[in-house]
């Protein structure tokens, strides 16, 4: 008997019964070998692991996605004799048998059907994104209705209407392309600042006018929303809706037709810049037609919440797509900025202390108290896409993740 290169075998006698086993020392050849460390079969144990999610994969990528989601990466890969996450997802979508194709039928976006109970159909769906604008809306009507009644009446009135808008809001983006399939700390954080930002864009410029002139002289200042601002970002919900699902959309039939990371990455970056250029002009016509609806403060207010608008939106974008903490960074930073021009007024008055508040009231006398939220959301805004056009090129974010806990099976 010869080896495939033509050398002989070396017969190795063995008695199979006991202790008395003779074996015969190795060859030199063989002895200059070095031993194979670990299992023959690495990529075995990764297949009983992820076993659910290789047998419903529609190709290699979303088993590539899936094993992104789980924390494989490339050096994870190279542990199972691969170079790289895509090698060895090919690995196990060819060796791995497929499930029944009834369940692992993909939907419309081009991803593993999952069930859905909060997602309801299209029609409800849309009637949700465009509740937020008809309950702002109506509180408005329902203030204006009320002039002539005492303050505690008004204040009543404008509490429960933003009580209601917030329930409108809260239930729109709980639905839908705007749903976050996975809740954590980050997404909770993201919230809080988005509330933060939310507040001063109805506030804030009225807010910081009054502390630049010394006051407010509380509890007699009445506070002046701005309202064009407020109905507009509550009927923006429909148009970012819209545009997440047209991403969400766009990205998994990328996926399916890229052939690696890079080609994928070079069809997300141009879909990411537009679909927020798609958006940030739905919500420019919008800040429009609410300016001529109900009185605008001028440019810099519709550039300060068209900034708002497309930060809200690119944060939730990457909270949907498995990246709340950044969504919460960029929130975080345009409400730090917001507080701190405020802070910066209120310190200035401590005697003592240098005027602090220069730059701010320089800023706010040359364009108007407008300026600061626009600086603010811009650079935030912007962060934001920079960070997006790198971490969405990823297909775990193309991809929803398995049931299972990753922890559990995390290799």
């Amino acid at each position: 008997m010869t080896t495939p290169d033509g050398g002989a075998t070396h017969a190795v006698p063995a008695m199979e019964d006991g202790p008395a086993a003779r074996t015969v020392p190795p060859t030199k050849g063989a002895a200059a070998r070095p031993a194979r460390r670990g299992p023959a079969d690495p990529v075995r144990s990764l297949m009983h692991r992820h076993q659910e999610l290789c047998a419903r994969a529609v190709d290699a990528l979303e088993i590539a996605a899936g094993l992104e989601a789980h924390g494989v990466t490339d050096r994870t890969a190279a542990r199972f004799r691969h170079r790289d996450v895509f090698s060895l997802a090919e690995e196990l979508y060819a060796r791995v048998p497929r499930a029944d194709p009834e369940d692992a039928r993909p939907d419309g976006d081009g991803c593993p059907a999952a069930p859905d109970p909060a997602r309801g159909s299209l029609g409800v769906r849309g009637v949700l994104q465009l509740l937020p604008g008809a309950v702002c809306v109506a509180a408005l009507a329902a203030l204006a209705s009320v002039g002539t009644a005492t303050p505690a009446v008004r204040t009543a009135v404008a509490a429960a209407g933003g009580v209601l808008l917030a329930l409108a809001v809260r239930l729109a983006v709980r639905s839908g392309p705007l749903r976050l399939r996975h809740r954590g700390a980050g997404a909770w954080t993201a919230g809080l600042w988005a509330c933060w930002t939310a507040g001063y864009a109805v506030y804030g410029d009225w807010l910081l006018g009054q502390l630049l002139a010394g006051g407010p002289d509380l509890p007699h200042a009445a506070p002046r929303a701005a309202v064009a601002t407020t109905v507009a970002l509550a009927f923006a919900l429909a148009p970012a809706a819209g545009c997440a699902r047209w991403f969400a959309a766009r990205g998994r039939r990328g996926l399916a037709a890229s052939r690696g990371l890079e080609e994928l990455a070079a069809r997300v970056r141009p879909l990411l810049l537009a679909t927020t250029l798609l958006f940030l002009g739905a919500l420019v016509a919008l800040l429009l037609g609410a300016d001529a609806a109900f009185g605008g403060d001028g440019t810099t207010a519709v550039a300060a919440a068209a900034a708002l608008g497309v930060l809200l939106f690119l944060a939730r974008l990457l909270a949907v797509h498995g990246f709340p903490g950044a969504a919460a960074t960029g929130l975080a930073s345009a409400a730090a900025l917001e507080a701190l021009a405020l802070s910066l007024v209120l310190i200035a008055r401590l005697p003592g202390l240098p005027p602090l508040d220069v730059p701010v009231e320089a800023l706010t006398t040359a364009v108007g108290p407008a300026a600061v939220p626009a600086v603010a959301c811009t650079a935030a805004a912007l962060g934001l896409l920079v960070y997006g056009l790198r971490a969405l090129t990823g297909a775990c974010a193309h991809w929803p993740a398995p049931a299972v806990p990753a922890e559990a099976h995390r290799p």
